[in-house]
Formats: structure tokens, sequence, C-alpha cells
């Protein structure tokens, strides 16, 4: 249960801005309740503990966030298309601060990985980083967003076009490919993802 020091005030604030559903403490010593996803944040002088099976759901929110992060990013598919995936993680000084998976439909495997990439910039983003060194083991995405390599196809388009824009809310960011071993903790997250479905 990640427990986060923070003025407990300012963090009922952030999460109201943020649609979380807020109530009152079920006891003397509880200031507030929030629930989003699979976590529930309960506040308490001086600090906010997170239960539940996803914390993240809520922790992003609820840390100052800031600084440099290093996103990795891999999209899974059984088929081509077939049932898809994404996984990412997020990983600063303080070692994987945040991750998930989760099913996305039925698409090509080159969706998924731009599915994937959406997602884990989007929690970087809602984490508070600034700066962000993304890695990913799909050269053609790799390239695609980088301006390397053209996307022919329109919905790829569509999609360099999404992950350019979130790019540019960062300061500054990298975007490199990188070994399937590298991006380890990514690719289980989107497999296990498909293995629930």
């Amino acid at each position: 249960m990640p427990t986060i020091e923070c003025d407990p005030d300012d963090a009922r604030a952030r999460l109201s801005e943020a649609g979380v559903d807020m109530e009152t403490g079920n006891t003397d010593h509880e200031r507030w309740r929030a629930s989003r996803g699979d976590a529930t944040a309960v506040a308490y002088e001086g600090k906010v503990v997170v239960q539940g099976a996803e914390p993240s759901d809520l922790t992003m929110l609820l840390r100052d966030g800031g600084g440099r992060g290093h996103v990795y990013f891999d999209g899974a598919c059984r088929g081509n298309p077939g049932p898809a995936a994404v996984g990412w993680a997020i990983v600063t000084s303080d070692g994987i601060v945040a991750e998930g998976g989760e099913t996305v439909g039925r698409t090509t495997n080159n969706q998924a990985e731009y599915e994937a990439l959406i997602r884990a910039l989007e929690a970087a983003r809602d984490y508070g980083l600034d700066e962000v060194d993304v890695r990913g083991d799909s050269q053609l995405i790799v390239k695609q967003v980088r301006g390397e390599w053209n996307a022919n196809d329109p919905e790829l388009k569509e999609y360099r076009v999404r992950v350019r824009s979130l790019l540019e809310g960062f300061d500054s960011w990298t975007l490199e490919h990188v070994p399937r071993e590298v991006n380890e903790r990514a690719d289980e997250l989107a497999n296990e993802a498909l293995d629930d479905a």
C-alpha cells in the first residue's frame, strides 16, 4: 500500500479537479476517501494511503510529479489482426512508479503498439513528468513517430499525430527503439492482459 506524505486538503483538491469520486471518511481518523478504478485513497493527518489492486489509478494524481522518467510501452496481438492488449511502465529514480495493462479489442499489431504508446504517454502526463525518455521494441512505431519512416496507412497516420501531440506536451522527450528484453515489463503486462481476457 503506497503511503504519500502530503497535505490532505491539497490532495483532495487535486483529486476533485481530476473528477475522482470523493466521500467522507469511515472513522474519526479518516479525513476523506476517494475511489477511482481499482484504487481507494484514504486521507489521514499528513498523509494519504492508497489501497486496491491498481494503486497507480490514484497515486499518479496524488504525487507532485515533475522531473524525468523512462516510459516503456508494448502492444501484443494474437493474430494480425486479432485480440490485442497494451502494456506500459513508468520508471523514475524511485523505481516503477506506475504501470498498466489492458485489452484494446481487435486490432493489428501496429495499432496495438500505437495504443500502448498513447496510454503510456497519457500516464506520464497524468503523473506530472516534465521530461520523458520513451522506449519501445517496435522499430516501425519509433521510426514513424520520429519522422524517419512514412506512415502510409491512414489509421497509423492518425495515431502518429496523436502521439506527436502528446510528446509536445513535455518539456523534452526522446524516443528510442530497444530490444525486447529491455522492454520486458511492458511486454509482460500486455500479455497478462491478453491471458486474462
